[in-house]
């Protein structure tokens, strides 16, 4: 019983080596392409070693569950997730260091980011097909979501103002309050309109981002989107808060 997981195990740190390898590729590709200055590659690096340190600390018996097609989807996906950072991070380093905006950087990051929402639809996919859900890689797509996300706001609070930084950062704060009021760790049930509401803010967050889009527009659909997370998170809030627990002993 004891050699399997072991196997299992290696399987999924040899596909976080070679994810990790590949993200040195993407980097590398996009610097001889459109060009990454230090500030990008030093903001995904540590996005890189932030995530692979969290999966390998992960407990053998997760890791090992998560292994497979799916789990190489997902970190294809955290590769991309690890580009569009180092092109936000480049492009902010610019505007501060007041060089000129070059658009075909904007279109390229844009792009991976709309390659990386795709394939959120196509990890889950593959892992139902192959019989491959587990609990890490369902959290790992999930916590990939957000950091896009917010990376993107991040980028969006440029043009539109720091108020857009609470959509990316409002997930981060509901964990945060979990400190506070443990009752948040609670499980919550199924609802369509959160998987809605949480699918919509990457979406947004992309076409508030074009540059094509005009500032007003961008602004609007940035507003209607953290109205609607705002009332998502809201309502889970109040559900967990209310909701008995369990009895003394």
């Amino acid at each position: 019983m004891a050699t399997r997981p072991r196997r299992d195990t290696r399987a999924f740190d040899t596909e976080l080596l070679v994810a990790l390898a590949g993200q040195v590729v993407v980097l590398l590709v996009l610097t001889a392409t459109v060009g990454v200055g230090s500030a990008g590659w030093l903001a995904c690096c540590v996005f890189a070693a932030v995530v692979g340190f969290l999966l390998a600390i992960g407990a053998p018996a997760r890791r090992a569950a998560a292994a497979g097609s799916a789990n190489r989807v997902t970190l294809a996906r955290a590769t991309l997730v690890g580009g569009v950072t180092a092109l936000v991070a480049d492009q902010i380093a610019d505007e501060i260091a007041g060089l000129p905006d070059r658009p075909t950087r904007t279109i390229v990051m844009l792009v991976i980011a709309s390659v990386a929402l795709a394939l959120d639809l196509a990890d889950g996919y593959v892992a139902r097909r192959t019989d491959s859900v587990s609990e890490l890689g369902a959290r790992f797509d999930m916590e990939l979501d957000s950091l896009l996300v917010l990376v993107l706001s991040v980028l969006a609070s440029r043009s539109l103002g720091l108020w857009v930084l609470a959509i990316g950062l409002a997930r981060y704060v509901f964990i945060a309050a979990m400190a506070i009021w443990p009752q948040l760790k609670g499980e919550l049930p199924f609802s369509r309109a959160r998987k809605v509401v949480a699918a919509t803010q990457g979406v947004v967050m992309i076409g508030v981002a074009a540059p094509f889009v005009p500032r007003p527009v961008a602004a609007a659909a940035a507003a209607v989107a953290l109205v609607t997370l705002i009332w998502s998170f809201g309502r889970d809030t109040v559900y967990l808060l209310r909701r008995p627990g369990p009895p003394p002993g």
